[in-house]
């Protein structure tokens, strides 16, 4: 809705009585209703774009009525005639605001959802009613063919809201912008120049040849949008509508009303659907630019959470380095004779300081893997070896006393390419996650096998296992699955860094796991 300037009903009405008069006076001297019917178009283009409010929609319509009165009066229509055709006029237009206001409140037909509400609402349905009273005026003045009458009449009306009120509600200050750039000025006065020209070719020989001009048309929407294309359908409607009512038009068999009848068919079901078109690339590339702002925004937050990641590790590095230091010098008795109760209390804070140092590193870890700050080194690297040395490195885990943990290879030739340091920081977590979790299955197994181009490599345990929802959570950061108040320790960003260092390495990583069954963590890597 934009602000609406003082003169802008009388302008209007000034426009619709023109119209009225032209329209009138035209279909007159072809002894027909009128084909096209313009003043609907501009009046409810104008009406939804600048009323506001009960106050402003009452002083809009009396001025449409006035103006539509006046028209009639000025094509030599007597004043009871008139004033039954203004009304009828009326019907239609404030049906047709009724309607958009209804069923397209948003009024953005570069949108199809809402181009196709406008034109099916506003245009096709809102002049049904208005053609029905029509016949009780055509009935008095003698009109004989009233089926005749009440198709030129509701698919004139439609056209003339469909046409007119799609290019007045799509010249938004923005579109105009764009439009008005000088290259797009070039473009658009050349193929606005080239619609006459397809014109001729379709319809000069004996044959009509509509389908000449989609590739214009669609050539039009895609160039210039939603107000181009409505723009162009003006013009191609009054060639087609005008010239068919004076008996020249492109369908030359028939009567004058049949031929005004093809050409109305032709625009509004040959010709209109372009504009539906239009509206599709234009919310396409609205929504891609708005993916595109999105996506923007969505790296300037993750670099900016990655900063301060970063900044919070170095920031706890320090201090926490310096309570181990004096934990350990309290603990070993530099500092003093110590009881046996500061004993263990010094190796509390010890442990905690050092879990506090873990989360550190791998906030460090994260920050870095996220900004791209990590770099891994891809060499062909021995899986089983890897796994027998992470496998070495477990068992002196408290948690691996009571844990069997095996190394199964699968063929020969189980060669990846990674950065093997990063690779063992990654297969270590897992199976660090699979004591701690899965434990009480008493056995971890460590896998590795060929598949297709790829080397496997599996961390199973045959614990409590996960739910499905559980598993769609795993690898988000700091998402401990319901567990932070458990006696496991953690802190919920390990498998984060572990899905990011083996992306890193060209690789994907991945769960299978139900309730009760263990879980398996798998990685693929490319094959060496």
């Amino acid at each position: 809705m934009e602000a609406s300037h003082p003169l802008t009903p009388v302008l209007t009405g000034v426009a619709v009585a023109v119209l009225v008069a032209m329209a009138i006076a035209y279909g007159r001297s072809a002894g027909l209703v009128a084909g096209l019917w313009g003043a609907s178009g501009v009046a409810v283009a104008v009406w939804l774009r600048t009323s506001r409010g009960r106050n402003s929609d009452m002083t809009f319509a009396g001025v449409m009525a006035i103006s539509i009165l006046i028209g009639e009066i000025i094509a030599g229509n007597k004043p009871p005639l008139a004033l039954a055709f203004t009304v009828v006029n009326m019907i239609e237009i404030v049906a047709a605001v009724l309607l958009a206001r209804r069923f397209s409140p948003t009024l953005n037909l570069s949108s199809l959802n809402g181009a196709v509400s406008f034109l099916f609402f506003a245009a096709v349905l809102a002049p049904i009613p208005a053609a029905l009273a029509s016949l009780v005026v055509l009935m008095q003045m003698g009109q004989t063919d009233l089926w005749q009458g009440f198709q030129t009449w509701w698919f004139g009306h439609a056209l003339g809201i469909a046409v007119l009120g799609s290019m007045g509600l799509s010249l938004t200050r923005t579109t105009l912008a764009k439009l008005l750039k000088p290259k797009k000025m070039v473009e658009a006065v050349i193929l606005f120049g080239l619609v006459p020209v397809f014109y001729y070719v379709a319809f000069a020989g004996n044959v009509p040849l509509g389908f000449v001009l989609l590739p214009l048309l669609l050539a039009i929407a895609v160039r210039l949008g939603v107000a181009g294309i409505a723009f162009t359908l003006v013009i191609l409607t009054v060639l087609l509508v005008g010239s068919a009512m004076i008996g020249q038009g492109p369908y030359a068999q028939g009567s004058p009303t049949e031929q005004v009848l093809m050409a109305q068919m032709l625009v509004l079901i040959g010709y209109m659907p372009v504009l539906l078109v239009a509206s599709l690339l234009e919310e396409r590339d609205l929504l891609a630019d708005r993916a595109r702002l999105g996506r923007e925004r969505a790296e300037k937050a993750s670099e900016a959470k990655s900063r301060l990641l970063a900044n919070v590790a170095h920031e706890i590095k320090s201090p926490v380095a310096g309570i181990i230091g004096i934990g350990d010098l309290w603990r070993q008795g530099h500092l003093g004779p110590i009881t046996p109760q500061q004993t263990e209390m010094s190796e509390m804070l010890v442990t905690t300081a050092r879990q506090v140092e873990t989360l550190a590193h791998d906030l460090l870890d994260v920050a870095r893997a996220e900004s791209g700050a990590v770099r891994v080194e891809l060499r062909p690297t021995d899986i089983p070896g890897l796994l027998e040395d992470v496998r070495r490195i477990c068992l002196l885990r408290p948690d691996a006393e009571t844990v069997a943990i095996e190394v199964v290879c699968e063929g020969d030739g189980l060669i990846a390419v990674a950065d093997s340091q990063r690779f063992a920081q990654v297969v270590t977590n897992l199976t660090v996650n699979a004591l701690k979790y899965g434990g009480s299955g008493g056995r971890v197994i460590l896998r590795a096998l060929r598949e297709d181009d790829c080397v496997r490599v599996e961390v199973s345990d045959f614990g409590p296992g996960l739910s499905v929802q559980k598993q769609a959570q795993l690898f988000e950061p700091f998402n401990r699955l319901g567990l932070e108040r458990s006696t496991v320790e953690g802190h919920g960003v390990g498998l984060a860094l572990a899905k990011r260092l083996v992306e890193l390495q060209g690789g994907s990583i991945g769960v299978i796991s139900a309730p009760g069954e263990g879980a398996t963590f798998w990685i693929l890597l490319p094959k060496a």
